[in-house]
């Protein structure tokens, strides 16, 4: 996950039960070139656009940290003050899913729903 400004959508993850097929068809489907990311015991893949071998998105299993997400493409929103955004979250209706967890080297995210049943992420940058 890059430095991005606040309120822009800094990344995108597909969460699946197996991530291997999917890895495959969008590697064929949009050109992207995976990259094995270890998750100890498993792997995810960032998957890298191609001719910029620049990280385009993330295919996930659906284990560990990601166990219980719905199978669909999660973005995360650039967000400062992490704690105080969650507490927004729930003033105004929403929920929170999962987190705050810790992106080791890169910041602090949840998963929230907001009042319309609609799944994102919120991302707080440790840069």
């Amino acid at each position: 996950m890059s430095a991005q400004k606040l309120g822009t959508i800094g990344w995108v993850d597909l969460t699946v039960p197996d991530a291997g097929p999917l890895r495959d068809f969008y590697s064929a489907v949009a050109g992207w070139t995976p990259q094995s990311f270890d998750m100890g015991g498993y792997s995810d893949y960032v998957m890298n656009a191609s001719g910029t071998g620049q990280p385009a998105a993330g295919i996930c299993h659906a284990r560990g940290g990601n166990a219980g997400l719905p199978p669909v493409w999660l973005i995360y929103i650039m967000v400062d003050k992490l704690d105080e955004r969650m507490g927004k979250c729930l003033e105004l209706g929403g929920r929170i899913l999962s987190g705050p967890k810790v992106a080791e080297g890169h910041g602090r995210y949840c998963v929230i729903q907001d009042p319309s049943g609609t799944v994102c992420a919120l991302f707080e940058s440790a840069q």
